[in-house]
């Protein structure tokens, strides 16, 4: 008798006379396994469907979280703004400065930029001092958090946010020109007036979409170069001046 151990792994037994070979163990073609990738080696191995699976739930909920402490803080400046006085609304500025077109009504690019960085040394974003006539009246505005139109609500945001803010820097880094939009680098950082006194600092850039039928910005979109829930946490850290004075670099 013989005995030969196939390829697939079935283990069969040969007699020396004319009998059939006996199949004493066949392997069982129809059990199907699921396979687990695997990456790392040892007890820190995860399967990539359960990392990915939670990075995915961790985007979600810090998006959500995002969203909820943005829509919070617009309710809450709505709120700070019925006990804000009337001098604290005009030293907001109101931008009402009328740009001048061409014949067919198009502002002159230059025109905008040169209103843009303008704005940027009055610190637009917190005080509300935004150029009205740069842009067109339904622009979108993005950012991290969410978007909305409509320049009016912009303007207010942007006023009722820094009735909320004890101290502000804010610097235009470099200006970029394309096509169809100009970038502007930038550089905030703030004291919030809660009483723990929490410092706000990033780094980031917006995009200005110009509109070819007027010229003006249709399109105002955030990017900022700091992870979104490192913001949210910035926002809850006391500051290091909590219990005395704090100067903003």
């Amino acid at each position: 008798m013989a005995v030969t151990l196939s390829p697939t792994s079935s283990l069969t037994l040969h007699h020396t006379s004319n009998h059939r070979p006996v199949e004493v163990f066949r392997s069982n073609r129809h059990l199907n396994f699921t396979k687990l990738r695997c990456t790392g080696g040892g007890d820190n191995s995860t399967t990539t469907d359960s990392s990915t699976s939670t990075q995915s739930s961790d985007s979600e909920s810090g998006n959500l979280l995002l969203k909820t402490a943005w829509y919070g803080s617009e309710l809450l400046g709505i709120a700070a703004s019925f006990f804000r006085s009337p001098e604290k609304i005009v030293e907001g500025g109101n931008r009402t400065v009328e740009l001048a077109g061409d014949g067919d009504g198009v502002v002159d690019r230059s025109i905008i930029v040169e209103t843009i960085k303008g704005d940027f040394q009055r610190s637009y974003f917190v005080t509300g001092a935004v150029t009205l006539d740069a842009y067109e009246d339904d622009c979108e505005f993005a950012d991290p958090a969410g978007s909305f139109r409509g320049l009016r609500r912009f303007k207010r945001n942007c006023t009722n946010f820094g009735s909320l803010i004890q101290k502000s820097n804010m610097k235009l880094m470099k200006w970029e020109d394309y096509e169809d939009k100009g970038i502007g680098h930038w550089r905030f950082s703030c004291t919030m007036s809660f009483p723990w006194k929490p410092i706000l600092s990033a780094t980031g850039y917006t995009e200005y979409y110009l509109s070819k039928e007027s010229g003006k910005v249709c399109r105002h979109v955030e990017h900022w170069n700091v992870p979104k829930m490192a913001l949210f946490k910035q926002l809850l850290k006391p500051s290091k001046g909590f219990w005395g004075k704090n100067e903003l670099g």
